[in-house]
């Protein structure tokens, strides 16, 4: 069986840095064409998978042995501002305590991360729970991006310094 992470077992296992708190979308397994979000929090990733099992937790190490092992890559990662660590990491020991029931989309590994980032006063959320949808650009960002690149494109063509 591919790994998947640890469980947690006990309280203070894990330290949590929510200074550097992204959602992370990875490819799906078999027909799964949603993908799969994780919730990295300074060096921990958290996830839950599987139809009824308890959350996990694994480090940068395991991270890469889990994409390894299911032969997923990662799509995209989006920063998450989370003025409440305190209280998403007791939204996450509260989850990693208790079995998970997949529900498909209602219930998903989206949700599961919503939740933690909510509890923590985060406001990202998604309009979708298909990961490979919810961390996508918004037009806002698709705005930016093109910007960004017309400009940079400008600025070379007319031989201007890259600031």
């Amino acid at each position: 069986m591919a790994y998947e992470g640890e469980i947690l077992d006990q309280c203070g296992l894990i330290k949590l840095d929510f200074s550097s708190t992204y959602v992370v979308a990875v490819s799906g397994d078999g027909p799964n064409v949603c993908g799969h979000l994780l919730l990295y929090a300074g060096g921990t990733y958290l996830q839950v998978a599987g139809v009824r099992t308890f959350p996990h937790y694994m480090s940068e190490n395991g991270y890469k042995r889990y994409l390894k092992e299911t032969g997923k890559r990662e799509l995209r990662r989006r920063r998450i501002d989370i003025p409440k660590p305190d209280d998403a990491y007791l939204e996450i020991e509260r989850q990693l305590a208790e079995k998970w029931t997949w529900g498909v989309l209602p219930h998903n590994c989206v949700s599961f991360c919503e939740a933690i980032i909510t509890a923590g006063g985060g406001t990202w959320g998604s309009y979708s729970n298909c990961p490979a949808i919810a961390t996508a650009d918004n037009v806002e960002e698709r705005v930016k991006s093109a910007y960004v690149w017309l400009n940079s494109g400008v600025e070379g063509l007319y031989g201007v310094p890259n600031r």
